[in-house]
């Protein structure tokens, strides 16, 4: 069967065999072989000759004789008796890998004549004329077709065959592996090039080494040169910073006018700005102080209207709750007509069943004993009194249960609500302590929690671009210096301020703001401010006339900008502290005490008057107050809340408890009452059922004998009569209640509309007085503030005056020493030449007379060091250094082409071990391959570091399914089999245009052999090389194909 890949392999490739002539070689005298171009048996007795087919081409590619394993020498190869041997091998050299075709055609011979003394080789071209004799172009051909004689993959000659299939020692198949794959000979290379680096990297040391010496002398001369060079600039550098010097103490003189005149002028640009600013607070002030009478008088007229909308607010509510009071009269009575109405009609209806009764009981009756009647109604009087005594008992009792019920119902519901108000109060208390705590581990905290604490980082990170650091947040830079007991007051009459930030312009605030943005600090209160501003001095008459402390006595603060903001934002010099509420409305609302603006209590009251307005505001809702935030020992405070967070516990405690007694009595009283109301239904049936045995009765008797049924008719009919009129009436009285309620349920929608009408108009108006009054608090802040300014510009204009006085008089002390400081340093030398050697502008004279102190010392220091002078020491420098410049660039040369080589060496190294990874992969995977023709599978170890290599198989017919790591402990068949398909593997992995095995199939049995030859013949088809399979077994078995050729050896001679 054809192989359907070898029509895509059929035409000749360069490097082919054709043709091999022997001639007076081993045991031929005159043989020539023709070969086919894909696979070639060579079959015949042992001792034909066949082995020496391949032997000669070993000889004729240059494989040297101890090389073929057949001889030690070359003229062993000649045959007995004969003076010479020839061995002619013709290759094709076709296609596009052709060798040198222009010169040797499409045919190349090589021919290898052999004496006893030599062995020289020809190639020849195609029409058989010498063309090349040397060595050198023969092992150009032999790398150009990759053909290496010696790899076993490419001829595998009959003791090799013997040697590879009967070996199990794992270092010799890696040596067969190594050799097989050239690794052994990239190895080989690889080490004798290291070898040879290392030889030439111990030469360029000695070179090396040969030149320190004079390389020393040398530098020891250039220290030397160097030395007398620095004296020489020293002396030098010496004579003109003296120079430099006398001419210094004037230009330093000529800057500092230039600064003071400068100084001058710039006090004399302020005045105008600083005038301006007078008179544009001024302006401010004036305007300021208009807008607020202004206010205050608009604010007096809505204070007016205000109070005339309440009182008609108030009239109205009173008419209103006159009006549904009346409302609610006129229902009472119409309800209680309604309720009469109904008994009339009812009791006409009765009276009229009497009279039809009593016709009929009139005409029914018997006489009776009198005496008898008497005693049963007697009899049932009692019976009726007795029950409606114990009917009205029940009732009461079940009144008085029922007034209990609620009183416990009422009392379990205010015990929750106190229960609740001691959570939220617990809950409150906890809040604190936990903030106290966090407070203690780091105060700043309190000023913003975990906010502040990122925005710090991102301030630190970003430290460098602030022109000034930010100081924030205030109230982390404030202590209390009485004691706490003003914090709450302080903390309430600072407020959010404790949380602001200071920066010194406008610049540093938006870099804060963009800081505060990347911390997630969202209005942030900046506060822009002077930094180089000193501390404020407030006179004592701009201070509050109080005994009473204000924020800013007790507060204290290392950094004075903090108390400046204080004072300038805060206003803190004019808020006063005080115990309790009486006193802070004397305090507050006295005329007496000037510069007050606010007056905060410690339980939490803030008081102020603006104008005639005085106005209180009460302590903040228990539910927003917080944790003091300034306390200086936070354990007493955390102390404190947890014995009050203790003892609200133990209310609620005790709380719950009576609310648990008082439902279980609640509980006790329902079932009572539950059983009162029981008993009061049965006994209000029985006296119900008792009335009405009675009321039978009396009708079903006639009291008087002689009164007849028609008199006692009429009587009811009388009555009848007179119930019909009553009924009337009340009708009447009906309907006049009706228009009444009418009446008064208009009046009162009438009403309601009215109030809310009223409402919505007082509340803007009230609202309106509210924005007024905070309006008229501002304006109030503002002119204070424009009045601060004026008062701050007043006095800058005075400083500026006497500075500018005091600036003009220095002025003139320094241009008389300008004048002695010039004739002092032109007698030492002219300006012009102090110019020449660079000028002094950017020294002072200090720096100066330093350096000429330093340079004086050095001189001493250095001079009687060297008595050679410098013109000999250059002399001998450039004559030694002359001497050794060749040398030096040579070893540079020699160093640089080894480090290279040494590069280079290390890279090819990393190739060759990724190339011999990549191999020992490929050579598992294509053993395995060739195994699975007989059922077997297998693996290949190779280890490089201990440079052995094993086979492992797998038998189909083991049983227990382990590998047989040594194949000797395999059949003789089965062994060869298995190393065959280890070779073929290495086949594989390799490239050659033709490749020999000789004797492959020895100790094959019958099976195996037939195999291994399918195998064999299939591999060689489908890889495309030449193959030459020399046997002396039959090789019928093998299949008739146009690209297999077999020859038969003729038989040797007895």
């Amino acid at each position: 069967m054809d192989d359907p890949m070898s029509s895509s392999i059929e035409r000749p490739k360069a490097g082919i065999v054709k043709r091999i002539r022997l001639e007076n070689f081993m045991c031929h005298s005159n043989l020539e072989i023709e070969l086919g171009d894909r696979v070639n048996f060579i079959t015949g007795q042992n001792g034909s000759g066949k082995s020496a087919i391949l032997t000669a081409l070993c000889v004729a590619f240059g494989c040297r004789a101890k090389g073929t394993q057949r001889a030690s020498t070359l003229k062993d190869f000649i045959k007995k008796n004969c003076g010479y041997a020839l061995v002619q091998v013709e290759i094709k050299n076709e296609g596009g890998d052709a060798f040198k075709p222009q010169i040797y055609g499409d045919a190349i011979t090589i021919e290898r004549r052999i004496t006893a003394s030599a062995g020289p080789t020809v190639l020849k071209d195609n029409r058989g004329r010498k063309v090349a004799s040397r060595k050198d172009e023969l092992r150009e051909l032999v790398e150009h077709f990759n053909i290496d004689v010696e790899n076993p993959c490419v001829i595998m000659s009959q003791d090799k065959s013997r040697e590879f299939l009967h070996s199990g020692n794992d270092k010799d198949k890696f040596k067969f592996y190594f050799k097989a794959t050239l690794l052994q000979q990239v190895n080989d290379l690889l080490e004798n090039i290291d070898l040879r680096l290392k030889t030439a990297d111990g030469i360029v040391c000695e070179l090396e080494d040969s030149v320190k010496p004079i390389e020393k002398e040398l530098s020891e001369l250039q220290e030397k040169i160097d030395s007398m060079k620095h004296v020489e600039r020293i002396t030098q550098d010496l004579q003109e910073l003296k120079k430099k010097l006398a001419w210094s103490w004037v230009y330093k003189v000529d800057r500092d006018l230039q600064e003071k005149l400068g100084n001058v002028e710039k006090l004399k640009g302020r005045i105008p700005t600083v005038q301006a600013k007078i008179d544009s607070k001024k302006g401010v002030v004036e305007e300021l102080r208009q807008l607020l009478d202004e206010k205050k008088t608009r604010i007096a007229r809505m204070m007016e209207k205000t109070d005339e909308v309440k009182r008609k607010k108030q009239e109205l509510e009173q008419t209103l709750s006159s009006a549904t009071k009346e409302k609610l009269v006129l229902e009472t009575e119409h309800n209680r007509i309604v309720k009469d109405i109904q008994k009339w009609v009812k009791s006409v209806k009765f009276l009229e069943q009497q009279v039809q009764e009593l016709h009929e009981q009139h005409v029914k009756d018997t006489q009776a004993e009198e005496s008898q009647i008497e005693e049963k109604l007697k009899e049932l009087q009692y019976e009726v009194d007795a029950a409606d005594s114990t009917f009205t008992r029940l009732k009461e009792e079940e009144n008085r249960l029922s007034e209990c019920l609620n009183q416990g119902m009422t009392e379990i519901r205010h015990k929750a609500e106190e229960i609740e108000g001691f959570e939220q109060q617990y809950h409150e208390l906890s809040t604190k302590i936990r903030e106290l705590q966090q407070n203690q581990t780091n105060r700043v905290t309190a000023f913003g929690g975990d906010r502040v604490i990122n925005l710090l980082r991102v301030i630190e990170g970003r430290y460098q671009r602030f022109k000034m650091p930010p100081i924030g947040p205030i109230g982390a830079h404030v202590t209390l210096v009485k004691g706490d007991k003003w914090a709450p007051a302080v903390e309430q009459a600072l407020g959010n301020l404790l949380n602001a930030f200071i920066v010194t312009d406008h610049k540093d605030c938006l870099l804060l703001r963009a800081c505060a943005k990347e911390a997630n600090y969202h209005y942030l209160q900046i506060i822009v401010y002077d930094f180089s501003r000193p501390r404020l001095n407030i006179p004592d008459h701009m201070h509050p006339q109080t005994n009473h402390p204000t924020t800013l006595s007790v507060l204290d603060s290392e950094n004075h900008t903090v108390l400046n903001v204080l004072v300038d934002v805060g206003n803190a010099e004019r808020q006063v502290l005080v115990q309790d509420y009486d006193v802070g409305k004397v305090v507050a609302f006295d005329s007496r005490n000037s510069n007050v603006k606010e007056v905060y209590t410690l339980d939490g009251y803030k008081m102020f008057s603006r104008a005639s307005v005085q106005t209180i505001l009460p302590p903040p809702p228990r539910r927003t107050s917080r944790a003091p935030r300034l306390c200086s020992s936070f354990d007493e405070q955390i102390m404190n809340f947890e014995r009050e967070a203790s003892e609200v516990r133990q209310e609620a405690q005790e709380c719950r408890r009576m609310k648990r007694d008082a439902e279980e009595q609640l509980q006790r009283l329902q079932d009572s009452v539950r059983s009162v109301k029981r008993r009061r239904h049965d006994a209000e049936r029985d006296l119900v059922s008792k009335r009405l045995a009675l009321q039978d009765f009396r009708k079903s008797q006639v009291v008087e004998a002689s009164a007849t049924p028609a008199s006692t008719s009429d009587e009811l009919h009388h009555e009848i009569s007179s119930n019909q009129e009553k009924k009337q009436q009340k009708e009447e009285q009906l309907e006049k209640l009706r228009i009444r309620m009418s009446e008064a349920e208009a009046k009162v929608n009438h009403l309601r509309v009215s109030l809310e009408n009223l409402s919505k108009s007082a509340k803007g108006e009230i609202d309106g007085l509210e924005i007024a009054e905070t309006d008229l608090m501002q304006m109030d802040e503002d002119l204070r503030a424009a009045e601060a300014q004026e008062k701050h510009y007043g006095g800058l204009m005075n400083k500026v005056l006497e500075e500018i006085k005091k600036a003009e008089a220095e002025y003139q002390e320094l241009e008389h020493l300008r004048k002695e400081n010039c004739r002092k340093a032109s007698i030492i030398c002219p300006e012009c030449e102090v110019e020449d050697i660079g000028g002094c502008n950017t020294s002072t004279p200090e720096q100066l007379s330093a350096q000429i102190t330093t340079l004086d010392r050095r001189l001493k220091r250095e001079s009687p060091r060297v008595s050679e002078s410098i013109d000999d020491l250059k002399t001998m420098y450039e004559e030694r250094k002359h001497k050794i410049f060749g040398k030096q660039q040579r070893n540079k040369d020699y160093r640089e082409k080894l480090d290279a080589l040494l590069k280079a060496l290390e890279s090819r190294r990393r190739k060759f071990e990724r190339n011999a990874e990549l191999l020992r992969r490929q050579i598992t995977w294509q053993f395995n391959n060739h195994l699975t023709n007989k059922g077997i599978s297998g693996h290949i170890n190779v280890s490089y570091e201990e440079r052995t290599l094993s086979v492992q198989v797998k038998m189909p017919q083991d049983a227990s399914r382990s590998s047989v790591r040594d194949i000797r402990g395999l059949s003789g068949g089965e062994r060869s089999f298995s190393t065959l398909c280890f070779a073929l593997a290495l086949h594989n992995m390799t490239e050659a245009p033709f490749r020999a095995m000789d004797e492959f199939d020895v100790f094959m049995d019958a099976v195996s052999r037939k195999i291994s030859l399918e195998t064999l013949v299939d591999f060689a088809l489908t890889q495309g090389s030449q193959w030459i399979f020399i046997t002396p077994h039959d090789i019928s078995m093998v299949r008739q194909d146009e690209r297999i050729k077999k020859q038969q050896m003729a038989a040797p001679r007895s």
